[in-house]
């Protein structure tokens, strides 16, 4: 069987989900997608579920149905990076590649001599993909991001489905992920159709943050123009039933949360009562780091809590310390201080239009409308670097073009008055 995407070479150097969903997608049609993987610890991907390894999430099971559902399609390179002799067995391999994508962030594409101007200079036609949390630019490029915390609660996603007076909705595993990697490969087949018709490589940009604002824009495009949140609209049930309300079911979340073996991925409330979703899935090396940020730091060698069956172990325990913790300070005190920490508040769809994050990635994009004036949109999530997306037109009315484009295809003024005559068109 012949498959669409026979002959083209993928080098995956990647880990967890977004970017190896994206690969497996090209896998699927026949790309001879290899995955890199450090030789000692492989991609951490292979333990995340239960019944695998250290994994505690899903249903457990001796099948690595998690594993499988993202690589399959793919074999396996293990290789140091760190090294430079691993680096060069990457630029050899990019010499005869047509695709490369990667989740590294800026400073570790550089540190590792795989950022696209690199690989571009090796082989010209490369079609370089890369994922971001937060996309290339701006202050926050470099923070450790995963889904839950970029997709989901930065984006106002999380904020816009919480339900008055309930807290804060639960999430699934690699949601975000999923839709970040479907939209690189999608980015990825556009630039390869590109070299097809020129010969030229070029470099695409997603970020699991414009993702997530892409996936509820019917509501950021609301807020765009009216500069109106979710719920300066929604109706909103009275103070005192909201408090009632939400205090009743604030027990149900924590007692589900108290379930979790990895307390550091997890959420807990502030001061001001928002949602600060921590998201430490290796939390062994974040462990010092984060007693530290909280002000903590003799937590770090307290023998309950120092290594990942300890707190897991001693997890009620940890919960409540964090829970009390976190709730001495507003979101915004802690933000400074978690700022090398993978974490994100719940934030509300008019903060995530605001955000200088979304707007140093070119997030959105103004244009002139002929009845609106000049109107603000959200960008396309799929940013390439030679051949990128644009806005040449608005929406159009009714038939706007009928005239336009049957002349183009063809029919005659006369024909056209005729089927404008029997209401054939408009």
């Amino acid at each position: 069987m012949v498959l669409a995407l026979s002959g083209i070479k993928v080098i995956d150097v990647s880990q967890v989900a977004a970017v190896p969903m994206a690969a497996r997608h090209l896998g699927d049609f026949g790309a001879d997608v290899i995955h890199v993987e450090n030789p000692i610890t492989g991609d951490s991907w292979r333990y995340y579920q239960a019944g695998q390894g250290p994994g505690n999430n899903g249903v457990p099971s001796k099948i690595n149905y998690n594993w499988e559902n993202y690589n399959r399609n793919k074999r396996s390179l293990s290789i140091d990076l760190t090294h430079p002799s691993g680096q060069e067995i990457i630029h050899r391999l990019v010499e005869k590649a047509d695709v490369f994508v990667t989740n590294l962030r800026q400073f570790e594409m550089e540190k590792f001599k795989l950022g696209y101007n690199v690989l571009n200079r090796i082989n010209p036609k490369i079609i370089y993909g890369s994922l971001s949390g937060y996309g290339k630019k701006g202050p926050d490029k470099d923070i450790p991001a995963y889904d839950i915390t970029a997709f989901w609660a930065r984006s106002g996603m999380c904020d816009m489905l919480t339900q008055p007076s309930l807290p804060n909705p639960g999430y699934r595993t690699a949601i975000g992920d999923n839709v970040a990697g479907l939209a690189l490969a999608y980015g990825i087949m556009t630039a390869l159709f590109h070299r097809e018709r020129t010969g030229v490589g070029q470099e695409i940009d997603v970020s699991l943050l414009h993702a997530g604002m892409y996936q509820i824009s019917y509501d950021v495009a609301g807020a765009l123009v009216t500069d109106l949140d979710f719920r300066d609209w929604r109706d909103e049930p009275p103070g005192e039933l909201s408090k009632r309300a939400f205090e009743a079911n604030v027990p149900v979340t924590y007692f589900l949360r108290s379930k979790l073996m990895n307390p550091l991925a997890a959420g807990y409330y502030t001061k001001d009562n928002i949602l600060l979703i921590l998201m430490m899935l290796r939390p062994d090396p974040y462990w010092g780091r984060f007693c530290k940020a909280i002000g903590k730091p003799e937590l770090a060698n307290d023998s309950r809590f120092t290594l990942f069956n300890a707190r897991a172990e001693n997890r009620n325990l940890l919960i409540s310390i964090l829970d009390q913790l976190f709730s001495t300070k507003t979101a915004a005190e802690w933000e400074p201080l978690l700022r090398d920490i993978p974490h994100a508040p719940v934030r509300t769809i008019k903060q995530a239009i605001n955000d200088p994050q979304a707007e140093a990635n070119n997030f959105f994009v103004k244009y002139t409308h002929p009845e609106y004036g000049q109107i603000r949109m959200l960008a396309n999530p799929v940013n390439l670097s030679k051949t990128p997306a644009n806005v040449r037109r608005p929406a159009p009315a009714v038939g706007e073009h009928t005239v336009e484009i049957l002349r183009e295809n063809g029919f005659a003024y006369e024909q056209i008055e005729k089927l404008k005559e029997l209401k054939i068109i408009k």
